[in-house]
Parts: C-alpha cells; sequence; structure tokens
C-alpha cells in the first residue's frame, strides 16, 4: 500500500529546491510518493499581470526538473512536482505538473486544462490551456490521475480520469482568499473546496489528494486545507494552516470493492447526456 506524503508550505521568495527538506523528511516518514503545491518554489505570481513574471518559465528539461529528479534518484522516492513551463518548440507557456519517478525519469507530464482568470488569478495572462487527453500516468506504484488546482471543481475532468483507469487523483493547488472576500464567504469557500474533492472520491470510487500553499502573498490568503480522500469519501487527512507533512496511507484493493457496491460507472448513460454548449 503506497504512502503518500502531502506537502504544505509558504513560498515568500524564488528558491530552487525549496521543497527539498520536506521532501527529505517526507521519506524518512516511509513515503512513496511526494505531492508539492502548484507552482511552488515561487511566490504565486498570477496574482497580477506582469511581464517580467515570463522570466520565471523554464523548459522541461530545465533547472527544476534536473532539481528534483536528482533529488528523487538520491531518495528512491516518486515526487510530483509543478512548473511554468515554456515549450522550447512553440514558444507557448504553460501550466505545468510532472511525476517524476523513483530513479529519476519523468513518468509524465499534465497541462492544466482549465485556466481561470478573475481577480488574484489572473493565469489567462500566463498560460496556455492544456490539450493533453484526460489520462492517467503509469507509475511504479500505480496510475496517478494528475490535474491542477482551477480542474478541481469540474467533475469531467476527474471522471474522465476515473474512467480512464486512474488509481487515484492528484491535485497540485495554489487557492486562498483575496480581499473582498468576506469572512462568512471565506470559510464557505474553503468547505466547498474541500467538499468538492471528497464528491470526487465518492462518485468515481477512488481516492482524492490536494496539495495547497499556505501564509500571505501580496494581498491573498492561502488557507492551506491539503487533504485527502479514500475511495468512498472516507477522511485521510485535511492540513490546518500551517507548514507541514501529512502522510497517509492508500490501500488500492478497496477501489474495486467499492466500484462494485456501488456501480456508478455501469450505470453511466454518456447516450444522454448533454451540456447544452
Amino acid at each position: 500500500m503506497p504512502q503518500i506524503a502531502l506537502i504544505q508550505k509558504s513560498f515568500p521568495e524564488s528558491q530552487a529546491g525549496s521543497c527539498s527538506e520536506l521532501i527529505t523528511q517526507a521519506k524518512k516518514q516511509g513515503a512513496d510518493l511526494v505531492i508539492l503545491p502548484e507552482l511552488h518554489d515561487h511566490p504565486y505570481f498570477c496574482q497580477k499581470q506582469n511581464p517580467e513574471n515570463f522570466k520565471l518559465a523554464e523548459t522541461i528539461p530545465g533547472p527544476s526538473s534536473e532539481l528534483y529528479s536528482k533529488l528523487a534518484s538520491e531518495l528512491n522516492i516518486l515526487i510530483v512536482i509543478s512548473i511554468f513551463e515554456l515549450d522550447s518548440n512553440t514558444g507557448a507557456y504553460y501550466n505545468t505538473a510532472l511525476i517524476i519517478e523513483r530513479d529519476g525519469s519523468i513518468a509524465g507530464k499534465y497541462r492544466k486544462t482549465h485556466i481561470p482568470q478573475d481577480p488574484g488569478f489572473e493565469e489567462k495572462y500566463y498560460f496556455r490551456q492544456g490539450q493533453n487527453a484526460l489520462k492517467p500516468i503509469q507509475t511504479s506504484i500505480g496510475k496517478i490521475g494528475l490535474l491542477i488546482c482551477w480542474d478541481q471543481w469540474f467533475p469531467e475532468a476527474a471522471r474522465s480520469m476515473a474512467l480512464a483507469g486512474a488509481d487515484f487523483l492528484v491535485y497540485p493547488t495554489a487557492i486562498g482568499w483575496v480581499p473582498h472576500d468576506s469572512e462568512t464567504d471565506r470559510e464557505l469557500y474553503r468547505q466547498a473546496w474541500l467538499t468538492v474533492h471528497r464528491a470526487h472520491s465518492i462518485t468515481n470510487c477512488i481516492p482524492v489528494l490536494a496539495t495547497n500553499r499556505v501564509g500571505r502573498e501580496g494581498e491573498s490568503q492561502y488557507w492551506g486545507s491539503s487533504c485527502a480522500y479514500g475511495p468512498f469519501g472516507g477522511e485521510l487527512a485535511i492540513m490546518n494552516d500551517l507548514e507541514g507533512i501529512a502522510l497517509v496511507t492508500l490501500d488500492l484493493s478497496e477501489n474495486k470493492r467499492y466500484q462494485h457496491e456501488w456501480p456508478f460507472r455501469r450505470d453511466l448513460r454518456p447516450d444522454l447526456y448533454s451540456l447544452g454548449l
């Protein structure tokens, strides 16, 4: 049964390899896989539109992928990293996550499909929509359905990954409150974020794990609350608003049991569904 470490951290300044110490700690605790937050190693630069921020983009392979690949190989651990990618072939920019295998090789990558554009989340200025198929990445511990942040709110993405054979879903995330959010809405939004992950785990009968950054950056406050749910919504971990590690064990053999007892996939009617678009 794989042990998964959720890394929750603040990123007040740009620092290459800023998660290395926490990854090493997670390995000592028995982790097989470590999941880092979205766009880690830099402050969340998408709060504002600034052309200078394009200097943070890097290619694959590049500094971040090489640094964390070396660490994965040294520690014999899988790592999910997140970078601002510059496609060297097309010159396009993407919000990209990579799964690095135990030997340091790249098992696969995913480019964020759904790109938000809201105050404090000016991502359409920086990123092109990913055109990758919504299919899981095969790793040494199973098939991982890798998605990113805003993708969390779209059940179609979670369902597509599940139907394509994902053993569990992973969401690197950078989400929090902006100044105009009222106190009432702040807790409502955080609870909705937790609920939507739990719902994905229930309706697809697979575990769901999400990591988030934490702390204040500029005008935004990232709420932490990194979480993990089992294959039918059982709570495995919900972190607070502090930096740290949450280690959870996934019993992937339970997936099939819940899928058989709750045969949502059998009873799907895609012939009748229409998005009305």
